[in-house]
């Protein structure tokens, strides 16, 4: 069965299809889902509303652009909408806003689990900005209106974010040099 006549399957809400297409996209969109959370079971937790939500809302899906792309917007969506209430951000004085740092590494190999387990460790808010900034290519505009800050807000948790990450990308790099130094 192709995609077009899975999504209209879901649309008339058949369960067989509906598994079928969480089969088909759940790996991909728990991905999205632990970038946003800050640990697994959240992760799972948001993955789960996420495909109530793709599943409530299909029908306004009218075939005009990519599916995947559809439903990669609703999960980030329902993985920010957890944090919109929550009032995790800060606002920030548009004077006093860092530059963006630009985080460099020298040549520094990072495994994908150990970049993930770090990202999770931010602080919300600054997980979330980092995510949709550096990881899905929104502007920081976007983010403003996604998340209902200010875009100085958004720079500014940025910066922020990167300098965690850096600090604790160079911490793990120290410790990794002494390591191996030790075994010598």
């Amino acid at each position: 069965m192709g995609l077009d006549q899975l999504i209209k399957k879901c649309k008339k809400k058949n369960a067989v299809a509906q598994e079928q297409l969480y089969r088909l996209y759940s790996s991909k969109l728990f991905s999205i889902c632990l970038k946003y959370s800050n640990d697994y079971p959240s992760a799972e937790d948001t993955l789960q509303d996420a495909f109530i939500t793709i599943f409530e809302k299909i029908a306004q899906y009218k075939n005009k652009g990519s599916f995947e792309g559809w439903i990669k917007r609703v999960t980030i969506n329902t993985a920010l909408q957890r944090y919109r209430k929550q009032k995790v951000f800060e606002i920030v004085n548009e004077e006093q806003i860092e530059e963006e740092v630009e985080v460099e590494i020298d040549n520094q190999e990072i495994s994908l689990d150990y970049l993930l387990s770090i990202i999770q460790q931010l602080p919300d808010r600054y997980r979330l900005v980092f995510n949709l900034y550096i990881l899905d290519g929104y502007s920081h505009k976007e983010i403003a209106e996604m998340l209902d800050i200010s875009v100085g807000t958004s720079k500014s948790n940025l910066a922020r974010a990167r300098n965690i990450l850096k600090v604790k990308i160079e911490t793990n790099q120290e410790q990794y040099v002494r390591a191996i130094d030790e075994r010598r």
